[in-house]
Formats: structure tokens, C-alpha cells, sequence
């Protein structure tokens, strides 16, 4: 569904990184190396619309369901919380410092 032009904006900045691979390579990587994809232990189902299914597989290209899965489930427990630290600390320097800039 095309929302105010802004699918076209959205895919030409997201689709590109995570077509090249690197970003699927270096989430699923991260996944490892903290120990979230040791075991396989845990079963997950669900109804989602298959043309969903189909743009997120064209966009990263994974092709394997499982694999998709494990991506979006890590890309969200991977999250970076700078945007959350960063508005922790607003407000808490000086406004008056002078950086020399």
C-alpha cells in the first residue's frame, strides 16, 4: 500500500543496503556471536500476508522463510538503543560551553 509517495522514498533509501547482503550478513553475524541462534529450540507461527512475505524476501534476498524470520526477530533484538540514550542525556550539558567550533 503506497502512502503519500513515501513508498518510492523508502525504498530507494532502505532496499539498496539490504540487497547487498552486508546488512542481513552483519545482523544474523551479531545474532551468532551474542548466542541468539545456538539453539533451536523455539517454534513460531503466524498468518501474514504473503505479498509482505514476498517484498521482504525481494528486499534482503533471503529466500528461506526460517531464515527471514530469524532476521527480523534479531534486527529487533539486536535493536540500538543510542536514540534512547541520547534523549536520556538532552538537556544535561551546559548550553554555555564553548566548543570552539
Amino acid at each position: 500500500m503506497k502512502r503519500g509517495g513515501r513508498e518510492n522514498l523508502r525504498s530507494e533509501m532502505v532496499v539498496p543496503s539490504l540487497k547487498s547482503g552486508r546488512m542481513v550478513e552483519a545482523v544474523l553475524t551479531a545474532a551468532a556471536e551474542d548466542g541468539l541462534t545456538l539453539a533451536k529450540d523455539g517454534r513460531i507461527a503466524g498468518r501474514v500476508s504473503r505479498e509482505l512475505i514476498d517484498k521482504a524476501k525481494t528486499a534482503t534476498g533471503i529466500t528461506s522463510d526460517t531464515e527471514l524470520l530469524e532476521f527480523a526477530l534479531a534486527t529487533i533484538a539486536l535493536e540500538d538503543k543510542f536514540a534512547d540514550a541520547f534523549h536520556e542525556v538532552r538537556g544535561t550539558v551546559d548550553p554555555e560551553i564553548d566548543f570552539g567550533l
